[in-house]
Parts: C-alpha cells; structure tokens; sequence
C-alpha cells in the first residue's frame, strides 16, 4: 500500500473562461509553490479566488468573462493571487450596442410547451400556492396582524382545510413618517397593491392603525377596489382597539377558509409561470455554476412562453452593457441606462458609490469588484432577448425575458419582483443564505458542492457538479423541471423550514420624518 507521504499529488483545479482573460480562477485551493496553468503559484490561492497568468501592468484592465473587471493598482506578476489589495475600480466607457444581440426567441408551438399544476383565479392569472394573508398598511398594525394569524394557527382550523397552504402576516416596517406623495409613497402603493392582487392569495384581509399617511381607503380608491368575500379591510381605530380587531381578522379569515378550499390545481402552461432570478451571498463560482444554469433555465421558460425577471440594479452595474445589446428595442435599452444613471445620482447623494457592492463575504468568496460580482449575477438572465424594463413592483404584463430595478439586499429586490407578478422565485447562493418570501416558494442553488454539503436542509439543487463536469444545459434543464413540480406543489426546502414570514421588505425611497 503507497505511503500518503509519496502519493502522487494532484494538481489543482483552474479555469479560463475567455482566451482574453488575463486571469484564471482556482477551482481547488492552490497552495504556493504549486504548477497550475503552466505557472507556478507565487502565493496561496483561495478557492474561487483569482490568480495572474500574464503580466499586468499597473493600470492596465483585469479581464474575466472576456470582460474588464478591474485595473491594476501595481504591477501583478504571473502567479500572484488577483484581488482587492491589487485591483481597483475607475469609470471606462462601455459600448452600449443598443439591439445588436436581439434575436427571436425561438418560441415553442403550444403544443409542445411544458405544463404544471396551478391554480387559476377569477382574475385570469394563475397561482403556485393558495394562502391567505393578512397585509398591514403600516407598522403599527403589523403587532394585531401576527397575532391574528396566530390565533388562526393556535385554533387548529388549518387542519379541517389542508389544501390552503397557510394564513401570513405580510407585515413591513413603513406606511407612516413618509409624504403621501412622490416617488416613495408610489413605491409603497404599487407593492402593496401586487401583494393585495397576487395570484397566490386565495384571500386577504388588510389592516391599519387608521392615521397613518399610508391610507387603505385612498388605495380601494386608486385602483377602483371593492369589499368582497375574499378581500376585506379594516383599521384599528375604527374596529376598536387590538382585541376588537384581532377578533375581527380572525372572523374574517374563518369566512375565507371555505371558498379559498374550494380551489383546485388544475394543468395550466408553464406561459403562466412569472420566475424571479435572485442571487445572495455570491461567491468566485456564481458566475461559473449556478448563475449560468439558472441562465439555461430562464431561456428555457421563456421557449415555453414564460417570463422570467432579472433584478438587482447595483448588481448589473458595469454589465447592463451585455443587456443593452440584446434589448429588443432601443427604448428598452435606454429605459435600463436611465434606471442606471438614477442609481449613480441616488448613491453619489446618498455619500456612497455603487463600488460598496460587494460585501464582505463575497470579497471573502473571490469577488473583487461590482464589476465582477455584476458579469456573474447578469448571467442569470441567459441569452433571451430583453423584452421590457419596469421600475421597481410594477405589474410585469409582458412574456419573456425582462428586467426590473430593483435594489441588491435581496428581501427588498425579491419584494418587488412578488409584487409585480412572480409566481416562482429561483435564488442562487455560494456562501448559503437563509431566505424564503412567502406566498411565493424560493428554489435555493448552491454554486458549490461544499456549501450544498454543509447546508443541504437549505439547499435544493447543487450546482457545484458542473465543475465536475456535469455540462450546464443538463443542469438548466433540471432546475427548469424542479421548478415545474414546485410550481405544481411540491415544498422548498425554505418552505419546509417555515422562511417566508418576514422578508417582505418595501423599497423605501425618500426621507423618513
């Protein structure tokens, strides 16, 4: 039997995704001294960390994807580990090539299209899940709103009713201390109007304080809505006080339970499926693994005619220039510039730069700049040709591939892409994050196999294979057929967990007084 002391040692894992790059990327850990691409390692190389394979010189851009993601601080010698102590970020001008990449997305004929079980509601559109939920206008109906639900809970009526999938308190921490005009007052109205509307309610109750700025009878208003069966309102002040009004939640929500149990799944096409692109806690691998996967099954849902939504403005910065280029019109191009220059002057306002991205756990991970972490999280989005750009929890009406701005923190962007319509949320991660929305299930990617491993009660599909050789359009496809049976019923493993609770998180724009 051979000594461990004189077994042959195997060479660490890189890789080189583009003949311009400059880089390469340390699948295995690379310790100094070790031969890999043809160089020897001048210091320890961290999995999913970066390591020169020909000169730079100080100034000069580091490229990976193909793409610039950075510009020597120093000199960078072949074999030195590439990362923040020697990479920095300055502004370059990028070539929009508005429409050059559009093409057509080659649509799958009806018959042929993918199906799951979902169900339909009056108002055309179709749901993943069947809740019932309580939804506050304001903070301080956020308190009478969980406890209503747990009274519902506590009552063990859910058990005489199992196909509702719950009743949530979808409680916010705003709604007051804010103008009643303006951009962020609109922000808050067009989130809690997609909640209200959303298809996998089956019913909702609307509670608040009564004074607070955010006024439930101006949105009934706004949106023309009327008191019915399945949608009630009411506010503290005027019901009586906490217990009075717990009550009266926990009423209406018994009068509910009935006529949403009356819902059905029924097969309906995967063109009625609305999938929400997420990426949190990223690391070296995202844009290797998960990120590009996730990107073969967007593609595929929209072959099927459905729409998938790619979020995160500070997260496509320094890469919108790879969607202005498959924007279907110019507009469409323009309009994802526009949301561009709005968050350069909100952060330059603010005292910030969009450079604060990343966080400290995706440097740890290998990321260095925005620019890198963006080219990975743009991944996501596939190839499909950009069909419309939206403002944050805007009802997303059309099919395809479209984008929504949104911030980074992953609650409040997931927020917004619920709001506008997302019946699915697929979120890739390689650090692990904890995350759930309901009423919408959250399928969970690990970018590699060790964090599948150590967080496998979190993690639903391991994506690290792929640098193992699994090819990336097997693993599309079956992240494209898990989310079909989890759009069809089958549970998360966020669901299984019980996340979802509190991470409704609206955008809030604008002064808090």
């Amino acid at each position: 039997m051979t000594s461990p002391r004189t077994s042959p040692r195997t060479s660490p894992r890189t890789i080189r995704l583009s003949a311009d790059d400059n880089v390469v990327i340390a699948i295995d850990l690379v310790n100094q001294g070790d031969t890999v691409s043809g160089l020897t390692a001048r210091e320890r190389i961290l999995r999913g960390h970066k390591m020169a394979v020909e000169p730079i010189r100080e100034g000069e851009p580091v490229r990976k994807f193909g793409q610039i993601i950075g510009f020597a601080k120093s000199h960078i010698a072949p074999g030195e580990w590439v990362h923040e102590h020697n990479v920095g970020l300055h502004d370059f001008e990028r070539d929009y090539a508005f429409c050059a990449d559009a093409r057509d997305d080659d649509l799958l004929p009806p018959e042929m299209r993918a199906t799951f079980e979902g169900y339909r509601r009056a108002s055309g559109r179709t749901g993943t899940r069947n809740y019932i939920g309580i939804l506050t206008s304001v903070n301080c109906s956020a308190s009478v709103a969980r406890f209503a639900a747990a009274q519902i809970e506590r009552s063990g009526i859910l058990k005489d009713y199992p196909g509702i999938d719950g009743v949530v308190a979808i409680v916010h921490g705003t709604g007051c201390g804010h103008a009643a005009y303006g951009e962020g007052f609109d922000i808050l109205r067009r989130t809690q109007w997609g909640y209200a509307s959303h298809p996998n309610f089956a019913g909702v109750v609307m509670v608040g304080l009564g004074c607070e700025v955010f006024q439930i009878g101006r949105m009934k208003k706004e949106y023309g809505l009327e008191e019915t069966d399945t949608f009630r309102t009411l506010t503290i002040q005027e019901t009586g006080g906490t217990r009075r009004t717990v009550e009266a939640i926990a009423a209406g929500i018994r009068d509910m339970l009935p006529i949403a149990a009356r819902a059905q799944r029924e097969t309906r096409p995967a063109s009625e499926l609305t999938l929400a692109l997420q990426c949190g806690g990223s690391d070296g691998y995202s844009g290797l693994t998960a990120n590009p996967a996730l990107g073969v099954a967007s593609d595929l849902l929209v072959r099927h005619g459905g729409t998938s939504i790619l979020s995160e403005t500070p997260e496509i910065y320094g890469a919108e220039h790879l969607l202005t280029r498959r924007a279907a019109t110019r507009e469409v191009g323009e309009a994802l510039v526009a949301r561009i220059r709005w968050w350069e002057a909100y952060t330059a306002r603010n005292g910030g730069e969009m450079n604060n991205n990343p966080s400290p756990g995706n440097k740890a991970g290998g990321l260095t700049t925005i620019l890198e972490k963006s080219l990975g999280a743009t991944a996501k989005g596939g190839r499909s040709t950009l069909r419309a750009v939206y403002e944050y929890a805007e009802p997303v009406k059309e099919h395809g591939f479209v984008y929504m701005d949104t911030p980074g923190y992953d609650p409040v962007s997931a927020t917004g892409q619920v709001a506008g319509g997302a019946n699915l949320i697929a979120f890739t991660t390689g650090r692990g994050s904890a995350f759930g929305a309901k009423p919408v299930p959250s399928l969970k990617l690990a970018t590699n196999s060790e964090i599948y491993r150590r967080m496998q009660e979190d993690m639903d599909i391991n994506c690290g294979d792929i640098l193992d050789g699994t090819p990336l359009e097997q693993k599309g496809a079956e992240i494209f057929d898990t989310l079909l049976r989890v759009a069809s019923g089958e549970h998360t493993k966020s669901e299984t967990l019980g996340y979802g609770d509190l991470e409704f998180v609206p955008w809030q724009v604008g002064a808090v007084m």
